[in-house]
């Protein structure tokens, strides 16, 4: 999902990049033995949690912990709102964004194991009308494909679609992936997307005649026992606040409510029902009572690796411990070793909320943190402090490693500002400001209109209501476009090429910083004047 650099790569000091190339493995590094798990300690593991949760500015977290198969921590921390006294409990739902994921992977495999859809099967099989860019990848394209990131899009190519939400819909939304270019070749490499897994819960409408929403509700959610989740954003009940760091202060910002990526981000849950899905996933589907969500076929398929990652060979001082020796993603799971056992994990982000659900299968232990901030420093803290007690593993001080990274990821004033222009380099417009006004059409996105507000520019992306702004000039024919909502933090470059004779032949876009999340994919776009709009798109 929007996922802060995948969250995973907010982390970014420690996991590899998306396009990263694989290297020859070192030998493990030194590890300290494994006492084996001292019994679970609920006021020390909570005083840890604590001091993470304030040592990184989270209002509220809900954690969950299980061992042996069993539930054995499941309980809130903090606030639901800055400001108000409303305490997150172990009901209080929270968005798990990409961690819904893994739902829709299991519920592909539920179609499996009936015989509706086969894994190496191709999409077009099942949804005769869907298109990528290229059509030998559309023709081998397969329901595997949709969940494992190696399709040939960039990453979080076309997540403009539908973040900010759009006026499109789940089925336009897909429609227009065939306009999007491919940034690699089919199979080539690991680029983390988001609208393939839309088109998975278009396989499911199409084999089933039921909706995603419908379906794991009914599905999965229901005989699983998780009575507290909704497989949709639904501000009611009992639900923490979304918050993040605006202008360089955590505040509350709006949540995410569009329900057109709901496939790959849109389940709400809490810690117990979270508890409970990880008890589901460590027994191979089994469910309270005794019966079956899925066979341990389906485990072995969820969690079997199929897209490769470069393994992790450096990490600062004191995290040694996160080293890996293979790494990959499998079926909505990352997948890699840690301490020496398989790692099954996923991480979620989504405005204002991350979260980050791993298990250890063998030894049934697993741990689920869910936040209303965007630190994902503190859901490793947590996370890995809870692991190690599992397996009995000492001498890493998670909080006390992971705090000096805080320095590099923690939100300020300017994070998220375009850098000034040195007077060297500084040129006016190259046209008079009106003569840049105009709708630009992208093929795959649509209409960015820009007009004459007042003395200047404004623009106005006509899909995203969200996205509307100033178009401030920045040097010769690049303006930056700011958008009203500063929540967004993802102010845009906006370049306007010009032929010789001073006419606009294109525009491109670009995030002003790095820091911007890259699910708004501006760097995709390329916009030419709506004249010159090609027919039928």
């Amino acid at each position: 999902m929007r996922a802060l650099l995948l969250v995973l790569l907010a982390f970014a000091a420690l996991v590899p990049t998306a396009h990263a190339q694989p290297r020859r493995a070192r030998p493990p590094a030194a590890q300290p033995a494994l006492a084996g798990p001292a019994p679970f300690d609920a006021a020390a593991f909570s005083a840890y949690v604590e001091r993470v949760l304030a040592a990184f500015s989270v209002p509220g977290a809900a954690v969950a912990v299980v061992r042996d198969g069993r539930v054995v921590h499941a309980k809130g921390y903090g606030v639901r709102t800055l400001g108000q006294p409303a305490p997150v409990t172990a009901s209080t739902r929270f968005g798990i964004a990409s961690n819904t994921k893994a739902f829709t992977a299991t519920a592909l495999a539920l179609l499996v194991e009936e015989g509706k859809l086969e894994w190496d099967a191709p999409v077009v099989r099942y949804l005769p009308g869907f298109a990528l860019s290229d059509p030998y990848v559309t023709a081998h394209l397969t329901v595997r494909d949709l969940l494992v990131h190696r399709s040939g899009l960039g990453l979080g190519a076309g997540d403009l679609l539908w973040w900010p939400g759009s006026t499109y819909s789940r089925k336009e939304i897909v429609r227009r992936l065939r306009f999007v270019p491919l940034a690699a070749g089919f199979r080539e490499t690991f680029a983390y997307d988001n609208v393939l897994y839309s088109v998975a819960g278009e396989v499911i409408e199409a084999v089933t005649g039921q909706t995603w929403e419908r379906f794991v509700a009914e599905r999965i959610l229901a005989p699983a026992g998780m009575r507290e989740s909704v497989a949709t954003y639904t501000p009611t009940g009992e639900i923490a606040t979304p918050h993040a760091g605006v202008g360089g202060t955590m505040q509350p910002v709006a949540p995410d409510t569009s329900a057109n990526t709901n496939p790959a981000g849109g389940i709400l849950s809490t810690a117990n029902d979270v508890a409970t899905w990880m008890l589901v996933q460590l027994d191979s589907g089994r469910v309270a009572g005794g019966a079956r969500l899925f066979s341990p076929a389906t485990t072995r398929e969820l969690w079997s690796l199929v897209t490769p990652l470069p393994t992790r060979e450096r990490t600062p001082p004191g995290l040694e411990a996160l080293r890996t020796q293979f790494a990959g993603y499998g079926l909505g799971f990352f997948l890699n070793d840690y301490r020496g056992r398989k790692l099954v994990w996923h991480t979620g982000g989504l405005p204002g909320y991350v979260s980050k659900i791993a298990f250890l299968p063998e030894i049934k232990a697993g741990v689920a943190v869910l936040t209303n901030a965007e630190s994902s420093l503190a859901f490793e803290a947590i996370t890995y402090a809870a692991l190690d007690g599992a397996l009995g593993a000492g001498g890493t001080d998670w909080l006390a490693a992971l705090r000096p990274l805080n320095a590099g990821t923690a939100a300020s004033a300017t994070a998220f500002d375009a850098p000034p222009v040195p007077d060297s380099l500084a040129a006016l417009p190259t046209l008079p400001l009106a003569r840049y006004a105009g709708t630009y059409t992208d093929p795959w996105y649509g209409d960015v209109i820009v007009e004459a507000a007042g003395d200047g520019l404004a623009i106005r992306f006509a899909p995203t209501p969200a996205l509307v702004g100033a178009l401030v000039p920045y040097r010769g024919d690049t303006f930056v476009a700011r958008w009203h909502d500063r929540a967004l933090r993802a102010d845009a470059f906006v370049t306007f090429a010009l032929t010789p004779s001073g006419k606009i032949s294109g525009v491109t876009m670009a995030a002003v910083t790095p820091a911007v999340d890259f699910s708004f994919d501006f760097h995709d776009l390329a916009l030419k004047p709506a004249a010159l709009k090609p027919a039928g798109r």
